[in-house]
């Protein structure tokens, strides 16, 4: 909620990128009524409720959760107390498929499910916005990216800076050579996370507390946990693998570079002008906490690109970096007021982009970005300003040209990809080379076996052939 806040708040006085308008199915022309459905209704699901509900002509028909507790409080607070028609509520996104009336449909679900619904969705022929990471591994991502190409409908990845005019300035001033060779970019996803404790598996007993929920046994009577594992192996319900702890969990999350970091991931890999690596290398841990949580909370990857037309040893370089505790603010530009919310910039968290060239290097945050050119590091150009990710997705539907479509979800995947691969090195504990052309692991099977999961649980399958 609070990074839905910070970008409304960076759009807020910034005019939107001006593009034709998308369409398909029951939209007939660009002034007719977009009707979306929104699939998992925590945090991002909310933010995204507002978002589309704040667009003209645009409706919020449906909300779709295995955990039905939530529908009340959100059907409350953002539809009928707002005056708006109370949507349609659905537990199973498969019977929302089914559904007709809508045309689009926003996948804010946990990230193991964010492949398997989209492919569900497009199948289906309804338009997708789907929540970053794209993919939960690299295997989905190659699906998702042959269901979108093979059907007639919009597909867009999450990438919110994708439609951010400061990010398409920042783009196009490394592209042009602006900044000289671009070599090394970095990602920083520093934010203070503390512990997320430990529970024992079941319901928490009545009049006992979590800080996602209630959890106990009357709570848990209105949750479909089969439903919400779905891909993943069968667990029992536990705290800290439900609401958003799951992210710490590699059964159903990627980590804070697959989380946080992915967006950042993906700035880097734009501005360097790359797509994947060749090698990877990850170390890091989980460190001062003795609690659930199996994802690193420090983590330091290395990935290294080709580059045929670089000088000298010829590659680029992406280093990205998490950390949860004390840091610096690494990524810093004097002045910068686009973050009013505190959440990307503050004592506490320091989250941007770093990309260092022959002539200088570049600072960028969500909404700014500055150059320090020269021996010197003299300030230089500089860009600023932000626009609705969620205007462009519906633009493009009303246009039906997906040509114009800001978060491209082949570049969405890719940059997931990226991640990935820095995960699977973290994991093994060693460097990898990854073939690009095969997109297989050289001689490693044990690397080649993390591509994908080891099994699916029926029926919540990635198809083979979608």
């Amino acid at each position: 909620m609070k990074r839905r806040k910070f970008i409304k708040n960076t759009i807020a006085g910034t005019a939107a990128i001006s593009s034709p308008l998308i369409l398909n199915g029951s939209i007939k022309g660009a002034n007719d009524r977009v009707r979306v459905a929104v699939i998992g209704t925590g945090g991002m699901g909310r933010g995204h409720i507002n978002d589309f509900q704040s667009l003209d002509n645009v409706e919020v028909a449906a909300i779709c959760d295995p955990d039905a507790n939530l529908f009340p409080g959100i059907i409350k607070d953002q539809f009928t107390d707002r005056g708006l028609k109370k949507p349609k509520s659905y537990v199973d996104m498969r019977k929302l498929f089914e559904d007709k009336s809508i045309d689009a449909v926003i996948i804010a679900t946990p990230n193991h499910w964010h492949s398997l619904a989209a492919i569900w969705a497009i199948q289906a022929g309804k338009h997708v916005s789907v929540e970053k990471p794209c993919c939960y591994n690299i295997y989905e991502g190659q699906k998702l990216i042959e269901a979108a190409n093979k059907y007639n409908v919009i597909v867009q990845d999450g990438a919110e800076q994708r439609s951010n005019p400061c990010s398409l300035s920042a783009a196009e001033f490394l592209h042009t050579g602006q900044m000289g060779e671009v070599y090394l970019a970095k990602g920083t996803c520093y934010k203070r996370r503390d512990t997320i404790g430990t529970y024992p598996d079941g319901p928490l007993p009545e009049g006992s507390t979590h800080p996602r929920g209630p959890f106990t046994k009357a709570y848990l009577s209105n949750v479909d946990y089969d439903l919400w594992l779905g891909p993943a192996p069968k667990r029992p319900f536990n705290p800290n693998r439900f609401h958003y702890e799951w992210h710490w969990n590699w059964d159903y999350g990627n980590g804070d570079m697959g989380n946080q970091g992915v967006h950042e991931m993906d700035v880097a890999r734009w501005g360097l002008g790359v797509k994947l690596p060749t090698k990877i290398n990850a170390m890091g841990g989980h460190f001062m906490f003795d609690d659930a949580q199996n994802t690193p909370n420090v983590l330091m990857a290395m990935f290294e690109f080709p580059n045929e037309a670089g000088q000298g040893d010829k590659k680029k370089i992406l280093q990205f970096e998490v950390r949860h505790w004390m840091t610096n603010m690494e990524v810093v530009i004097k002045g910068d007021t686009s973050d009013t919310s505190g959440y990307m910039m503050s004592a506490a968290n320091n989250v941007g982009n770093l990309f260092y060239g022959s002539k200088g290097y570049m600072v960028k945050t969500v909404g700014q970005w500055q150059t320090y050119m020269g021996r010197d590091c003299e300030p230089g150009p500089s860009g600023s300003g932000g626009a609705s990710h969620s205007q462009n997705f519906i633009d493009t539907i009303r246009a039906n040209d997906p040509s114009m479509l800001n978060g491209k979800i082949e570049e969405g995947v890719y940059s997931c990809m990226v991640v990935h691969l820095g995960n699977i090195a973290y994991r093994l504990g060693r460097s990898l080379e990854f073939d690009p052309d095969t997109m297989k692991f050289k001689n490693d099977d044990e690397a080649n076996a993390m591509i994908s999961r080891e099994s699916y649980r029926p029926p919540f399958v990635i198809p083979d052939q979608v």
